[in-house]
């Protein structure tokens, strides 16, 4: 392994037959993988290379391929995933391939599509992953400290990463083998917390490297925000904003491998959105300063299926409004929007990676990158940084519309193919439309005990920490105590009652008394730890007080996280004529988990463990209660969710599959919110978000695969009460797609971009509609050319309307799959309301 210009990785030679039978469908068998400053090389030719994130854990098999198929229309070459080591390693030395987790599977899916793959090992990822991806049982192996110059640690972290390097070695995977993988990862952001660890960071880091290159995978190791990554160990960046980012070495190529299209949700919290404007303002601006991969976390975010979400408190959804939503289906815009610009920055591919930008000034906030080489091929990226005006750019004798915060790709550097602000992509309206189950549905209740169930687990006079006791088996432990009341205490002879005081590490907690829930309390968002303070209800003589504490996913990053723990660490009541009473040092009986977990009453085989009653009206508003029904599937083909808006908090299950956590928890009203989202400067995970004073969460996906044509096993364990007749399933529908165009910003046919190189290529101002899974438009509900305004579902006609609008768009578009509608004097009236920039709105429905 050299250095100099770049680490060479050879490949074995390749049999001519198994070359010319693959080859051509997946990408090529014996691919030699090297790199240098400025870009990934495969077999001799550089690449500019577009990845999409879609974590095969966080959907299910028979929706990869789908996905996959989805990125590839959307422009992308590369699919990228992290490989979830507690997953995998369910104890040690236990491994487990299978369902959701058959890599294996995964990434013959991506090879069959002739896409590449970034394999990011880690095994530490984070990713809102429950403990980071780490199985709990490592943090029980004596002596080890994660992440850091540990032996134990690296041990374990050797070993896990040879086996799957051995795995894909075996399935021959890698790109020198005839495999779809290009790079891989080892480790993840640990140079944002490197100096935390002291004297054992840079060791630990230094060894990871090395560990890696030792491998022999014959592609190149990539570390992320690992700013001192040794040769030949690339460095990447991870951001919103990549564009400054300049690796550690000049031998090195400028690699992005997390683009934040959006974000995550916190139970809770608010609903974050990054506009497609900014996002592609981002990848512009990276690959004019000289990128050449970029890589979307997430392209597809999906679903923390079972109790796979971290956090704490990371939702069940991982949407991360994300170009395919959790669903599968594309997210309009910005999916198409994204499309354009891939298009756009791949026909600049070849002068951009074999050629040095020239940088011209055009304003105090605008710029040029020019790529050009002496055969006279050249492609230019224009600048407006300026975050509120709009400039008029002269480049070149030529003058370019550019909007605040965009940037327009001109792949000639004459015409512009694309303008990072100018969204000319069809929108969508996707809704959530219930399914009533069916008429007089029979449930089966079963009510668990509060406090003890069968025999105690132990007894201390203390109070334990949650996730040591339960090493994340369960989410739920028990902590029961008892308390003798004298009669002549004030309270019970019509005083004020007695106040409950619980300090807790997290994450949330339900108090009974004698069997009768008191308080529940939670933590809120990131910050687990919580206190809380509520008057009870006590008798004379014994009382039984019993905590059900509860973990909403572990930690999943940050500095010596596997030591952050959960639980009660103090109980008092005040109120005594005798003063406070501190329980904490009490004798405390402790359970692990909850009886219908224990007897396995969610999965088929187990559901006969128990007695449940049977009836149509099952109780409302009653703890710790299971309910289980049998259910048809949803009609159609589309996605599904499961509507738990009128439910407590608990967890769901579908024919013994774990759909997840549910907790229609709202977010504050007093939460800042937005219905505009200016795209315009510098994006915070706060900037655009949506839902103030609504549930975070109230679907659920339920993967179609995962019912059967009927006698589907519906089993929910609710925490804290809610009202199970309420519960839906419901069919993510698109109901309308629309569209806009304006005189302002013709388009140009990226298509048929190669048949002109040296003319002025002549861009229309056209208005393009396509329906999802080749239906067809069956009615327009709105169309004015004019002055229209509003969004997709509420348009409204303005001043200057031309009245055969609908009937233009109506022989157009009618009955067909797409159709491209022109602002043209043949179809429009071009001398209405002279003077006026017109544009032509459109809303149609498909079928």
């Amino acid at each position: 392994m050299g250095e100099g210009k770049g680490n060479v990785f050879v490949s074995k030679a390749c049999l001519f037959l198994l070359f010319f039978c693959c080859c051509f469908s997946v990408p090529c068998l014996g691919a030699n993988v090297t790199y240098d400053h400025r870009s990934l090389i495969i077999d001799g030719q550089r690449k500019l290379l577009i990845s999409a994130s879609i974590h095969y854990p966080r959907s299910v098999p028979g929706m990869w391929p789908g996905l996959i198929q989805t990125a590839k229309e959307g422009g992308v070459d590369v699919i990228e995933t992290y490989v979830f080591w507690n997953g995998h390693e369910l104890s040690p030395g236990n491994y487990y391939f299978g369902g959701r987790f058959n890599l294996v599977e995964f990434v013959k899916i991506v090879q069959r599509a002739g896409m590449y793959l970034i394999l990011r090992i880690g095994p530490f990822v984070a990713a809102e992953w429950n403990f980071g991806g780490i199985p709990v049982w490592l943090h029980y192996v004596p002596g080890i400290v994660f992440r850091t110059d540990n032996e134990p640690f690296k041990s374990h972290m050797q070993n896990f990463t040879t086996f799957i390097v051995n795995m894909m070695k075996q399935e021959k995977f890698f790109a020198p083998q005839g495999g779809p993988i290009i790079l891989a990862q080892i480790e993840n952001e640990y140079g944002d917390i490197e100096t935390v660890y002291g004297d054992g960071a840079k060791p630990y880091a230094m060894w990871a490297a090395r560990m890696a290159v030792s491998q022999n995978i014959g592609v190149p190791w990539i570390m992320c925000q690992q700013y001192d990554a040794p040769d030949p160990v690339i460095n990447t960046c991870n951001s919103f904003y990549c564009d400054q980012f300049t690796p550690n070495s000049v031998n090195k190529p400028k690699f992005w491998t997390e683009n934040w299209p959006g974000w995550f949700k916190t139970f809770g919290g608010r609903d974050p959105h990054r506009p497609p404007e900014d996002v592609a303002y981002a990848v512009a601006r990276f690959f004019q300063k000289g990128g050449s991969l970029q890589n979307y976390y997430m392209y597809h975010g999906g679903t923390n299926f079972d109790r796979t979400s971290g956090g704490p408190f990371i939702t069940t959804s991982y949407d991360y409004d994300a170009p395919i939503d959790e669903y599968g289906l594309a997210r309009l815009p910005k999916w198409g929007h994204l499309k354009e610009l891939h298009k756009a920055i791949k026909l600049c591919e070849h002068v951009l990676l074999h050629n040095e930008p020239t940088l011209l000034s055009l304003g105090p906030l605008q710029e040029a990158n020019v790529y050009a080489d002496p055969s006279g091929e050249c492609a230019a990226f224009l600048a407006n940084m300026d975050e509120e005006n709009d400039k008029i750019i002269n480049f070149r004798n030529m003058s370019y519309d550019l909007p605040a915060w965009s940037v327009s790709v001109l792949p000639d550097c004459k015409n512009e193919a694309f303008n990072t602000a100018k969204v000319r992509s069809q929108s969508s309206i996707v809704e959530m439309v219930s399914e009533d189950f069916q008429p007089n549905l029979q449930w089966d209740v079963f009510v668990e005990k509060a406090g003890i169930w069968g025999e105690a687990d132990f007894i201390k006079s203390k109070l334990v920490d949650h996730i040591n006791t339960t090493k994340d088996t369960t989410d739920y432990l028990w902590y029961t105590t008892s308390l003798d009341v004298d009669e002549n205490e004030e309270f019970l002879k019509g005083g004020s009652r007695p106040i409950l005081i619980v300090d807790s590490k997290g994450h949330a907690v339900y108090a009974f008394v004698n069997q009768e829930l008191q308080v529940s309390a939670s933590g809120n968002g990131m910050d687990s730890t919580f206190k809380f303070e509520s008057p009870i209800s006590l008798r004379a003589g014994k009382n039984e007080i019993a905590f059900l504490s509860m973990t909403v996913g572990l930690q999943n990053g940050g500095p010596f996280y596997e030591w952050v723990g959960a639980g009660l660490t103090n109980v008092k009541i005040e109120g005594f004529k005798d003063g406070t009473i501190d329980l904490s040092s009490n004798s405390w009986i402790y359970k692990i988990g909850l009886e219908g977990e224990h007897q396995n009453i969610y999965k088929e085989n187990g559901m006969n463990n128990v007695k449940w009653v049977s009836t149509s009206k099952p109780p409302k508003n009653q703890p710790l209660t299971w309910y289980k029904a049998v259910v048809d599937p949803p009609p159609g083909d589309e996605p599904v969710g499961l509507d738990m808006i009128r439910m407590g908090k608990g967890l769901a299950w579908l024919n013994g599959e774990a759909i997840g956590r549910y907790w229609p928890r709202s977010s504050s009203i007093h939460d800042e919110c937005t219905q505009q989202c200016n795209y315009r400067g510098q994006f915070k995970p706060n900037k655009c978000s949506t839902g103030c004073g609504e549930p975070t969460q109230r679907w659920y996906h339920v993967p179609r695969s995962w019912f059967r044509p009927s006698g589907n096993i519906l089993v929910i364990f609710e925490e804290k009460g809610g009202n199970p007749n309420k519960i839906k399933f419901s069919r993510r529908l698109v109901t309308s797609i629309c569209a806009t165009a304006s005189e302002n910003y013709p388009f140009v046919d990226l298509e048929s971009w190669h048949k002109d190189t040296t003319e002025n290529i002549e861009a229309k101002a056209t208005l393009h509609l396509r329906c999802p899974n080749n239906g067809s438009i069956s009615s327009v509900k709105f169309a004015s050319f004019g002055t229209p305004s509003g969004t997709c579902g509420s348009y409204s006609k303005g001043d200057c309307h031309d009245p055969t609008s609908a009937t233009v768009v109506e022989r157009i578009c009618l009955n067909k799959t797409d159709c491209a509608i022109e602002l043209s004097e043949e179809n429009f009236n071009k001398d209405l309301c002279l003077g006026l920039t017109k544009k032509l709105a459109v809303e149609a429905v498909c079928h």
